[in-house]
């Protein structure tokens, strides 16, 4: 069989279920890519090697006695490092929390775990998440494996590195405005932001919190949609610590369901451009709905830029009123990339009570509005962010003769945050420095299965030429591993 590191989730279990493959093997083979590869990514701060041979052992075990294994019986996954796993250090990248060590499993985790999943090791994060580039004091920077010189993205950057790089088969990181989107769209791999609740974001730091409670949650990351499906099923459902959590059941899609659901697409929106590539990819995947028998239509929602500066009344400007008395008086210990947020939010006024409960009231007012659009349209394709991953440092860009600059650059995924819309990133196209494209699918809240549904039909029509294949991606790797740059894409 072929680099056990090459398979998709979905085939690994396959694999072991019909005992050709052994989870041992399996986590043996990625083991050994992160050893080689993660030096020059740092995509790892914890790789639990013992403790991963220890959990392919005991499924291995299981299935020669006969027993029932689960959904991701062997599939070797990671964990974003703001995310409790029992016994681990889960830093956030913060010198700060440097000495925190996890009690107990995220629900999440030990969802995972009771599924079959091998936990590898935890994955680099902006120090408090607060960042689209992931570097920090306690545990560096983090690189793309498509280009060293730029970023995998944040605040889940360690995450797509791992996956994107074939260290880790699949992942989890969390999103408070793009979080996963933005590193998956950077890196080409898939992503999923749920609904608030859907997946309990219990365990997780920063807490999904008061009016945090309605833009952070936490999603899957996978090479394939099909992937992405697989770990969404293992980790959703209800958990008594999450404020948001529903008791809202797993729900299949047939075909002719799903291709009677009406498709809105644009290509751009609000006050930022965005680049003829990503232009290109949105519309490719809308004429491949489209060829596939949906109906699919341009449509815009009105209310972005409103969205865009509810999202930052939350994320930042509330945001940073939380964070400063966790620093205290540390504010030497903080990287240099969290005093840059810290600064972007000071030059605001602080938010007032009187404000911040005018925020909570707009955001409804304007949520409800956006769905009674979406009865119109229940799925939506629009852009994941302005630009392809920039260089490390980079914070605006030129696109059509305009700046971009850094926080405008990833409005496209902060609308959705504030709205608790889920939506999921597939790759798509690329840019002229082959740098990947992804597009944004966009649901109505606690539609997660269409998403994907939806999603995994442009998945087939549209990206086999782009990705080619984990094997053609890992081979140019491979090509680059002895050369000044690693990259997998010449």
């Amino acid at each position: 069989m072929a680099d056990l590191t090459q398979l998709t989730a979905t085939e690994m279990v396959q694999a072991v279920r019909a005992t050709r493959v052994s989870p041992v093997a399996v986590v043996e083979a990625h083991l050994d890519r992160i050893a080689k590869l993660n030096p020059r990514l740092n995509a790892f701060v914890i790789i639990d090697e013992d403790g991963a041979r220890a959990q392919a052992r005991r499924i291995e075990a299981a299935i020669q006695r006969g027993e029932r294994v689960g959904p991701l019986a062997g599939v070797p996954v990671t964990i974003k490092s703001s995310i409790d796993v029992a016994g681990w250090r889960c830093a956030a990248g913060s010198r700060l929390r440097a000495n925190y060590i996890a009690a107990v499993d995220a629900p999440l985790v030990a969802r995972l775990k009771t599924a079959g999943a091998v936990v590898l090791g935890s994955t680099n994060t902006p120090e408090m998440l607060m960042a689209y580039e992931t570097d920090n004091l306690l545990h560096g920077r983090t690189n793309n494996p498509w280009d060293l010189d730029r970023t995998p993205g944040g605040s889940s950057g360690g995450e797509s590195a791992a996956i994107a790089a074939g260290c880790s088969a699949a992942g989890v990181g969390s999103d408070g405005g793009g979080s996963v989107r933005v590193p998956a769209h950077y890196t080409g791999i898939c992503a999923l932001k749920p609904t608030p609740g859907r997946i309990p974001a219990t365990g997780h730091f920063p807490a999904s919190a008061g009016p945090f409670a309605q833009i952070g949650v936490v999603g899957p990351m996978a090479h394939s949609i099909a992937d992405l499906t697989l770990m969404f099923e293992a980790m959703a459902g209800p958990e008594l610590g999450d404020p948001s959590a529903a008791p809202v059941l797993l729900r299949v899609w047939n075909d002719a369901e799903m291709r009677s659901v009406p498709v809105g697409f644009f290509e751009e929106g609000g006050r930022t451009p965005v680049t003829p590539e990503t232009r290109a990819a949105v519309r490719a995947a809308a004429e491949t709905l489209q060829r596939a028998g949906f109906d699919v239509q341009p449509f815009c929602p009105t209310n972005l830029d409103l969205m865009r500066e509810l999202w930052w009344d939350i994320f930042g400007r509330a945001g940073g009123f939380v964070l400063k008395p966790f620093i205290g008086d540390r504010e030497a210990d903080l990287s240099p990339i969290l005093r840059e947020f810290m600064s972007i939010v000071a030059a605001d006024p602080p938010l007032t009570l009187e404000q911040l409960i005018e925020t909570l009231i707009e955001r409804d007012r304007i949520r409800a509005e956006l769905l009674a659009e979406m009865e119109r349209f229940p799925v939506l394709l629009c852009p994941v962010c302005a630009v392809p991953a920039f260089r490390h440092g980079e914070r605006s860009w030129s696109v059509n003769g305009q700046t971009v600059k850094y926080l405008d650059a990833m409005s496209y995924t902060q609308w959705w945050n504030i709205m608790g819309n889920p939506a999921a990133v597939v790759p798509v196209g690329r840019s002229p420095k082959g740098l990947p494209i992804g597009v944004q699918v966009v649901g109505r809240p606690w539609e997660e299965e269409l998403v994907l549904r939806v999603a995994g039909e442009i998945e087939r029509g549209v990206t086999d030429d782009f990705r080619l294949s984990i094997e053609t991606r890992h081979s140019k790797l491979e090509t680059r591993l002895h050369g000044s740059d690693l990259c997998l894409d010449d």
